[in-house]
Formats: C-alpha cells, sequence, structure tokens
C-alpha cells in the first residue's frame, strides 16, 4: 500500500501529471511512418480503435516485391539445374573405398587429394572433384585396360566411406552472409559399426544446411532462383517447395562452391516460420528492469538473451518477457521499445507500443511486427509506477 504525506499532496500531484505527459515518438531515418520501412507492421496506428481499418501490412510489403526470379509457375524452371548437381558427387578429403576384382593391388582406402584427384597405384591421377563414383569407375577400368593390367574390363568397385565437411561461400539475402563448413560427423559421434560398414551418407552437405549455417534465408529472399556457382557453372535452384510441404532441391555441396541468395526487396510474411532454411531460432536481446542494474550480478547478465522461435511477432516477445500482466491497477499501460536493423539497408529502427493499447486494438496485427534474429526489446513500467518511483526518490512516498 503507498502512503502519501499530506504536505506534499500538491508536489505528487505534479509528479503525476509528470510522468502522464508523454515521451517524443523514437526518430527513424527510414520513413516508418508510411510503412515503408523493412516491414509495414513497424508504423505507428493512425486510426483509434474504434476507427479500426481492414488490415494493410501485408498489401504495403508485397507492393515492393521485385517478381520472384524463378517465375510466378515455374516451379520446374530449375529442374535441369537441380539435375545436372544431384548424386554423391566427391570433394577434397572424401575417403573412398576402391575395389578391383580378381586383383588386391589396387584396393584399399584412398582420400581425395587437395588438388580433387585420386591417386592409386601404377595409374595416372584420376579426377574426383564434383564427380560421381560411377564416373571414376569408368576411368580407372579405361586405364587399367590400357595400361595392359587386363585383357577384359574388370569388375571395378568405388564406394564412399566417409563424407569430409566442406567449406562454402553463401551470400545475398541471408542473415550472416560468410564462408561456412559443414557436413562431417564429430568424433564422439561416430558408430564404429558403421565405420567399418561400405558406404557412406550425409546430409550435413546439403544446401539447407549451408543457408542455415550462414543464419537462414531472411524474410527478403527470393528463394525461387538460389543460385550456385561451380566450377565456372551457374546454377539456378527453385526452392520453394521448402515452404509448401514438396520434395525440395537440396543438392549436396562441394568445396569451392559458391551460393548466392538474391533479394525481391520486400518483407514476405509467408517466409516468417521455421523451414530447413530458415534461422533455427531467435536469441532475443531484452531488458525488463523496474531499477536500473547495479551489478552485473543482480541483472543477470549472464542470461540478457532468451530463444524465441523463430517467426515470433513483438506481442509474444513482450509477454515472453514478463512485460505483461500483473495488477491492472499499477501494471496497466506499459509500454515497450523494440530496437532493429533493417537486414538490406543496415540502417537501424527504433519503435516504441503502447502494450494495453496494441493488445486491446482488433487490427493488431497491422502494428505487430516480426521479431528477426538480433532485435531487442526493453520495457517500461506504468504511470502509477513511475509517480510512485518518483515520490520514493524524493522522499515523499513510502510503502
Amino acid at each position: 500500500m503507498v502512503q502519501v504525506f499530506k504536505s506534499s499532496t500538491a508536489l505528487v500531484t505534479a509528479l503525476a501529471l509528470t510522468a502522464c505527459a508523454a515521451l517524443d515518438t523514437p526518430d527513424n531515418l527510414e520513413p516508418v511512418d508510411q510503412g515503408d520501412a523493412y516491414q509495414a507492421q513497424y508504423r505507428q496506428p493512425d486510426v483509434s480503435r474504434g476507427e479500426a481499418q481492414f488490415l494493410r501490412s501485408a498489401t504495403l510489403n508485397a507492393q515492393k516485391c521485385r517478381a520472384p526470379r524463378g517465375g510466378a509457375g515455374g516451379k520446374g524452371s530449375g529442374a535441369a539445374a537441380a539435375s545436372a548437381l544431384r548424386g554423391e558427387r566427391l570433394t577434397r578429403n572424401d575417403l573412398v573405398n576402391i575395389r578391383v576384382g580378381d586383383d588386391e593391388t589396387f584396393n584399399g582406402d584412398y582420400v581425395v587429394s587437395r588438388d580433387g584427384t585420386l591417386k592409386l597405384p601404377f595409374l595416372a591421377p584420376i579426377s574426383a572433384q564434383g564427380r560421381l563414383t560411377s564416373q571414376i569407375e569408368a576411368d580407372i577400368a579405361r586405364q587399367l585396360l590400357a595400361g595392359d593390367f587386363f585383357a577384359d574390363t574388370p569388375r571395378i568397385s568405388v564406394r564412399v566411406a566417409d563424407f569430409a565437411s566442406v567449406t562454402v561461400g553463401v551470400s545475398g539475402a541471408v542473415f550472416e552472409p560468410q564462408a561456412v563448413e559443414i557436413g562431417g560427423v564429430p568424433g564422439d559421434q561416430v558408430d564404429s559399426r558403421r565405420q567399418q560398414a561400405l558406404g557412406a551418407s550425409t546430409e550435413g552437405r546439403n544446401l539447407s544446411a549451408a543457408l542455415r549455417a550462414a543464419g537462414g534465408v531472411r524474410p527478403d529472399a527470393d528463394i525461387s532462383a538460389v543460385e550456385v556457382r561451380r566450377g565456372g557453372t551457374l546454377y539456378t535452384l527453385d526452392m520453394r517447395g521448402v515452404f509448401e510441404g514438396q520434395n525440395a532441391v537440396d543438392i549436396m555441396l562441394l568445396t569451392g562452391d559458391e551460393v548466392n541468395v538474391p533479394s525481391r526487396g520486400c518483407f514476405q510474411e509467408d517466409l516468417m516460420r521455421p523451414s530447413p532454411i530458415s534461422p533455427p531460432g531467435i536469441s532475443l536481446f531484452l531488458s525488463n528492469l523496474t531499477q536500473p542494474a547495479t551489478g552485473n550480478a543482480p541483472s543477470a547478465i549472464g542470461r540478457e538473451t532468451r530463444e524465441v522461435p523463430y517467426g515470433t511477432r513483438y506481442l509474444q516477445a513482450v509477454v515472453n518477457t514478463n512485460c505483461v500482466g500483473g495488477a491492472r491497477a499499477t501494471s496497466a499501460n506499459r509500454s515497450s521499445v523494440l530496437f532493429s536493423r533493417n537486414p538490406i539497408t543496415k540502417v537501424s529502427v527504433v519503435i516504441e507500443r503502447d502494450i494495453e493499447n496494441l493488445l486491446r486494438r482488433a487490427d493488431r496485427d497491422d502494428y505487430d511486427p516480426f521479431l528477426l534474429p538480433g532485435d531487442s526489446i526493453a520495457c517500461y513500467d506504468s504511470t502509477i509506477t513511475n509517480v510512485g518511483e518518483i515520490g520514493r526518490v524524493l522522499g515523499l512516498v513510502r510503502p
């Protein structure tokens, strides 16, 4: 219970009026009010709750979209490229088991050399980088016949015993463009029986693994035309099936491949959901302090982030960070601030919302932004709490 000294009634009243005074709306370089920022949901409500209009954010976002390079209906447009890249193709450091029928001279395990070749005894180096095992079998047979090792074509088996990790460059509309290393199995996760078996399989070297290792595709990505450059040839792949519940184009990558994800220049709400090529989640930076922190320990500095699923919206986050709820008389009418950054322009944006007003609006989805990796949220207390805090600072109010 709050007790106010009678002699200070006028001053407390003045403090209340001061606390109720609205602060300036945060300024932004981007045209947030016009709905022309990265998300149209960043704009402030321009009508009252009683005059709430139909939802316009999706339309405002879509107005900036360039046509998908894969074509409006061309889901098979990248089929030829996908077919050319499919299969278990070898790359540097892969381990293969080679056996030649009726002659143990060439039998054994071989590692694809740094120059991308397999070096068998008595034979010239055999190109392996980017090639199928069937192609290598044919080359070995050709050399054995040419070198008079056999009069007739021998039986040859080339099998992958272990896939190595690969390093590929990923650029464009991903959250963390960089060179990434994907594939490979940690030593403590290898099954000894699998090590002894012939053959190998891995999903860790797939295109989807590389996109996720680079932070996942951004909401402005054009996934109808994902580019893979290999050996001087550019392939364009349509990966829209990832979000449509269809068999997705997901090729195996090789060391030296370069991946680029074009941008459509707009925010696509249908990409804001979990998928094999989306960010695995969002580390949300937060501050929900009634008092400024006096040190690292009491402010839990080691736990300044919270994981939320990809596709989480602003209102979900403020609930998750305990910004909503409590006694209506003292806890209602809190506000919170969202700090974000346009991943295309790299320009920051600050959005402030009155939580109570937003949660009561019928058109809340129009002003309820999706959260992006690296976003931060800070919560501010209600007017009642602010008045009590000012009074305690001046010694006019006591519990």
